[in-house]
């Protein structure tokens, strides 16, 4: 058997130093033979790069000069960590002794995965899947990202009915293991998304380049999520919002741009009436002020400097042949399990 890769585990932390002590010893358990932790600190106010130098002293720290999100954060932290497989993960996050080993495993045994994710399970609902993963990310033709095991804000109970490895769109940021070449070919992040859908960004990006984005069951973690921007934050829905507009232009088939593009513009029209109608206006005020900034992006985002292979979405893995939305809010499709069978018949 060949020499065991080497890993670093990289977290990336702003004021968490809460979350440091209470799931940090767990990532100190790991069992895997060549393996490096770091601690990527955005410009914290709080004492988490003293509290992680005085409690955790092997865990190396790299100090970023400001705090420009999950996206800018990675990418200047990534800089300098030499690793054959990153592990990007949440500070939010428990995990168990031997949760690397089967990812690497089937990297190993993989040579076209470029990144992959555990099974993400709820910190504090233990048998639940977790929103952020989940088994591995899925997106429809409109470019709904959804989750083996959650649509929109529905989670399932874990009872072994996705513990098959498979092929996904996107594996979650949460917990994600990825070839460093791959991620450096790929440019890394984009970060004018600073957080939120960055990760399936960049799977989509390394779809395009020819990789494939995997899911491995064998290895979970347990994530806390919403420790930075809770869910029904007009803050999360603006990121949100504007990231899958900016997302959709930039990778796209040129063929495909504008009629997905028409469809979703519409849609969150929608959405943004329904927020207003429910007495939630900021929510409304989020939305509109998300497409007003992803135009102005639009602007000056030049689509000649994408070098990567224009692919259509319905020949990519983990797309749903079908709207999603309109399978959850008007069929009743709750799960997973009942859109693949609708996708198979």
């Amino acid at each position: 058997m060949s020499a065991l890769p080497s890993v670093a585990v990289v977290i990336l932390n702003w004021n968490g130093r809460g979350f440091l002590e209470k799931f940090l010893p767990s990532v100190c358990r790991s069992t895997y033979g060549n393996l490096a932790l770091y601690l990527a600190d955005n410009a914290s106010t709080d004492d988490s790069v003293a509290f992680t130098q005085t409690h955790f002293p092997q865990v190396k720290i790299i100090q970023n000069p400001s705090n420009d999100g999950f996206a800018g954060g990675y990418n200047q932290a990534l800089r300098h960590v030499q690793a054959d497989i990153y592990v990007l993960l949440n500070q939010d996050v428990e995990v168990e002794a031997g949760w690397i080993e089967p990812v690497v495993a089937l990297l190993q045994q993989n040579p076209q995965v470029a990144a992959c994710q555990p099974k993400l399970r709820a910190y504090y609902q233990r048998d639940e899947f977790e929103y952020a993963g989940a088994a591995g990310g899925w997106m429809d033709i409109l470019g709904y990202t959804f989750c083996r095991g959650r649509i929109l804000y529905t989670t399932e109970k874990d009872t072994g009915q996705y513990d098959d490895a498979q092929d996904v769109f996107w594996a979650t940021g949460a917990a994600l293991f990825i070839r460093s070449r791959c991620f450096h070919e790929v440019n890394g992040f984009d970060a004018d998304f600073f957080a939120h859908m960055e990760e399936v960004d960049l799977c989509w990006r390394l779809q395009r380049a020819g990789y494939r984005i995997s899911y491995c069951p064998q290895s979970l973690v347990y994530h806390v999520g919403g420790g930075s921007l809770p869910q029904g934050n007009p803050r999360k829905l603006y990121l949100n919002f504007r990231n899958n507009l900016m997302m959709l232009w930039k990778n796209l088939h040129p063929a495909d741009r504008w009629i997905v593009l028409f469809q979703r513009v519409f849609l969150d029209i929608l959405a943004g009436v329904k927020s207003l109608v429910s007495g939630k206006p900021k929510d409304m005020a989020a939305i509109i002020r998300a497409y007003r900034h992803y135009h102005k992006w639009r602007r000056k985002y030049d689509l000649k400097q994408d070098k990567l292979p224009w692919k259509k979405l319905l020949d990519m893995q983990g797309v749903f042949h079908g709207i999603m939305i309109w399978r959850y809010y008007f069929l009743g499709r709750k799960k997973f399990s009942e859109l693949e069978k609708e996708a198979e018949s």
